[in-house]
C-alpha cells in the first residue's frame, strides 16, 4: 500500500500536534532574550492536493509562507507535476530543482517564482534508466548529481548533469543498487546511500534476502569508489542522510571537530516483531559506520532526518507517529522530543546566532521547533497533505 492511502485509510488526516514537554495550548511566539524570532519562514515544498482550496486535485511542488504570527500558512507558488516528487534541491539564485519519486520518470528545474525553466524527461535517455528520487549540486553549482536505476540490470548510477541544460555529461556507478540520497562532504566527494533492495514490477519488492544496503564515498570527477560500509545488520536499509553542525563547548567540540554524517533506517525484516524495534538511527564519523542508539521507539522506519541541537540530529518516525533527538553527548539515547501524527518532512529552522532549530511536516500541518522555545503548531489548508521532503529556502 502507497504511504498516501494509508494515510487517507487510517483517518489521518485529523490529526493533531502533541508535545510531551510543552501542552500545544500553551505554546507562545515569544523568545528569550537574545533569541530574534523571524515572523515568518518559507519553505520549498512538494504535496498532494485534494478537492478543496484554489488548486485543483493533483500533485504539487512549490513555495510556503509560513506566517508564525498570524498563525497562517499560504501557499506562495505552487506548479502542477505528472506524478509525486520526493527529493528537493533549493538553489543559490534562489530557483529549485524537483524530482519525482521513485521509479521517477521526471527531473524539473525551476526560478525563484516557481515557474518551470528545464525539464528532464528519462524516457527520452538512451540508457533507460528511472530517476530514484534525490539530487544534489556540486559545490560551486555547476553540476547537479542524480541517483538512477537501470530498468534492464538493476545497477545503481549516478549521472552528473549540466545545472542549467539537465544534459548528462558523466556517468558513474554506486558499486550497489537502489541509489537514494546524495551529499557531498566537506572535501567534495560524494556520499551515496545505496538502498539495497532488489526491485520487481511495479517498484515491488523482492528478494529481500539479498538485501545489499551500503554507504559509498565517490570521486565526482572520475567516479573512483573512496570507500565503501555496510552495517552488521544487512537488513537495515540506508536511504535519507544528513550532516551535523559541529558544537564548541568549553571542554571541546561534541562528538569531534568534524562534521558526522546521521543516516535514517529503515529496517526489511521479515517477522514484525522484529522489523519494528529496529534501530533508527546510524552515524558515519569519517571511518567507521556504527548504530549508537539500540532504541525502539521509533518502530523500525525513519523517513527524514536533520542536523540539531548539540552537534547531533533530529529524526522523524511516521509509524509511531514521533521526532526524536540523538547527541553525541549521549550517544546510546535517543529521547522523544515531539509526537505528531505521521511525523515525516524535516527541515532545519536557524536563529540567528542559534542553528538548532527543526521545522517538522506532519499530517495535518507543520510544528516548529526548537530547545530555547516553546514550540508552535500551524494547521495545513484545507485539502493539502505534505510529501516526505522539505526544504527551507530565503
Amino acid at each position: 500500500m502507497k504511504k498516501r492511502d494509508f494515510l487517507r485509510r487510517s483517518g489521518a488526516w485529523a490529526a493533531t500536534a502533541m508535545w510531551p514537554l510543552a501542552a500545544r495550548a500553551q505554546a507562545q511566539n515569544t523568545a528569550p532574550a537574545g533569541l530574534h524570532v523571524e515572523s515568518a519562514s518559507t519553505v520549498l515544498a512538494a504535496w498532494y492536493q485534494e478537492g478543496a482550496g484554489d488548486l485543483a486535485p493533483g500533485n504539487y511542488v512549490g513555495l510556503f509562507a509560513l506566517d508564525w504570527q498570524a498563525e497562517h500558512v499560504q501557499v506562495k507558488a505552487a506548479m502542477a507535476v505528472p506524478s509525486r516528487t520526493h527529493g528537493l534541491l533549493a538553489q543559490s539564485d534562489g530557483g529549485f530543482v524537483a524530482v519525482a519519486v521513485r521509479p521517477g520518470s521526471w527531473l524539473v528545474r525551476c526560478d525563484a517564482q516557481g515557474q518551470p525553466v528545464q525539464w528532464l524527461h528519462m524516457d527520452r535517455e538512451p540508457e533507460g534508466r528511472t530517476l530514484d528520487g534525490h539530487v544534489c549540486a556540486s559545490a560551486d553549482g555547476q553540476w547537479l548529481y542524480t541517483a538512477e536505476t537501470s530498468a534492464r540490470s538493476g545497477q545503481g548510477w549516478v549521472s552528473v548533469r549540466d545545472s542549467t541544460s539537465l544534459r548528462k555529461v558523466a556517468q558513474w556507478r554506486t558499486f550497489g543498487v537502489e541509489p537514494h540520497q546524495l551529499l557531498l562532504d566537506a572535501k567534495g566527494a560524494l556520499m551515496v546511500a545505496n538502498g539495497g533492495i532488489l526491485r520487481a514490477e511495479g517498484d515491488k519488492k523482492r528478494d529481500l534476502h539479498l538485501m545489499d544496503s551500503s554507504l559509498v564515498r565517490l570521486d565526482p570527477g572520475t567516479g573512483e569508489r573512496l570507500g565503501q560500509w555496510r552495517l552488521k545488520d544487512p537488513r537495515l536499509g540506508i536511504r535519507h542522510m544528513a550532516w551535523s553542525h559541529p558544537v564548541a563547548e568549553p571542554g571541546g567540540v561534541i562528538g569531534g571537530a568534524r562534521p558526522l554524517l546521521g543516516i535514517a533506517l529503515q529496517n526489511e525484516h521479515d517477522e514484525l516483531v522484529r522489523r519494528r524495534s529496529s534501530p533508527v538511527l546510524a552515524v558515519w564519523n569519517g571511518d567507521t559506520l556504527e548504530v549508537p542508539a539500540q532504541t525502539s521507539n521509533g518502530g523500525g522506519y525513519s523517513g527524514d532526518i536533520v542536523a540539531g541541537p548539540d552537534g547531533g540530529f533530529v529524526l522523524s518516525c511516521l509509524r509511531t507517529n514521533t521526532a526524536m533527538h540523538w547527541s553525541p553527548s549521549a550517544p546510546a539515547e535517543l529521547p522523544v522530543i515531539a509526537q505528531l501524527q505521521d511525523a515525516g518532512a524535516l527541515t532545519r529552522w536557524p536563529l540567528a546566532q542559534h542553528p538548532d532549530g527543526v521545522l517538522l511536516g506532519s499530517a495535518k500541518g507543520v510544528a516548529r521547533w526548537h530547545p530555547a522555545l516553546a514550540p508552535v503548531f500551524l494547521k495545513w489548508p484545507d485539502g493539502l497533505a505534505l510529501d516526505n521532503h522539505w526544504v527551507l529556502v530565503g
